[in-house]
């Protein structure tokens, strides 16, 4: 099935016609493109607030999975954890003379070490800049202009993607446990030299790593297993073996000192707050895709959008 114009009209008048309609669809997109993007406003302030300091925070329940290895809580307020109290049960950290398990609590004197979440600073970062966009598009630019709005959308789109692989924790600000060691004195009592407490975001989740460590000897002698020569001969003797972990063969820089890990164990505590922020943004980042190829078709470009 094939069109054509009736009655007949030139092929100058015709390619002058398709342009004029062509320019009429741009700017009805444009039009429609600012409605698009105060809606998209809407659903990053609504991100924002999710993330913003809050009176009373999030509280989060840290509880090792069919063991008592780990059980505490802690309380996230913005991007900072303000309070925090677990309990250790580790069979290389010893607790203290009269207590069954070994405390770590968030100190609460001013002086304090703030312990922040590196990821969720980021997040915030990129969701205000998307906002900025945003305005700068609306106000701060030629509205009626095609190319400029293309390179806001392109913009705002690479910000949502920043915040979306924060989130996801794929991000370059969730720094390996063993270049981002926490202040001891953030802990009351500080927390101990041979003890790794490290916190991060992984898919909308809060992740704490619980490390207790032990200085690498020289000689770096170690059985097959990954274990020390001395756990070898406790355990051959009948004593407890230490349980295995990802990185029992591997040695790390801590702290200036060469360090290998004992125990291991990872919690996570699922973040309402968070969950809802990372479908909001995939939905967003989905909006403005959609935009983007929209405008692209409307002003003749072909190349693909990832």
């Amino acid at each position: 099935m094939s069109t054509a114009v009736w009655p007949p009209i030139e092929d100058a008048h015709l390619a002058e016609e398709q342009a004029a309609s062509q320019a009429r669809e741009l700017e009805w997109l444009l039009t429609q493109l600012r409605e698009t993007l105060q809606s998209l406003k809407a659903g990053l302030e609504d991100c924002a607030a999710l993330l913003a300091p809050s009176e009373n925070g999030s509280t989060l329940v840290l509880s090792s999975v069919r063991s008592e290895s780990l059980k505490g809580l802690i309380t996230r307020i913005g991007t900072r954890i303000t309070k925090g109290s677990v309990k250790l049960r580790l069979a290389s950290l010893p607790p203290p003379k009269g207590a069954v398990a070994y405390d770590l609590a968030i100190s609460s004197a001013p002086h304090a070490p703030t312990l922040v979440v590196p990821q969720l600073t980021s997040i915030r970062t990129s969701i205000n800049s998307c906002l900025d966009v945003i305005d700068v598009a609306t106000w701060g630019g030629d509205a009626t202009n095609a190319n400029f709005v293309e390179g806001q959308l392109q913009l705002l789109h690479d910000h949502i993607l920043e915040a979306r692989s924060a989130l996801k924790g794929h991000s370059d600000l969730q720094l390996p446990w063993w270049e981002h060691p926490v202040d001891g004195k953030t802990f009351d009592p500080p927390l101990p030299a041979n003890v790794s407490f490290h916190l991060f975001v992984f898919d909308a989740a809060l992740v704490l790593e619980i490390r207790t460590l032990e200085p690498q000897s020289a000689g770096g002698q170690s059985s097959l297993t990954g274990f020390s020569l001395r756990d070898s001969f406790a355990s051959a003797l009948g004593g407890t073996r230490p349980p295995a972990h990802d990185e029992v063969d591997r040695t790390f820089k801590f702290k200036g000192q060469d360090v290998r890990v004992k125990e291991k164990i990872r919690v996570e505590s699922q973040d309402p707050a968070l969950i809802s922020a990372s479908a909001k943004l995939n939905a967003l980042g989905h909006s403005v895709m959609l935009s983007r190829k929209a405008l692209n078709i409307v002003m003749g470009r072909e190349e693909q959008l990832d």
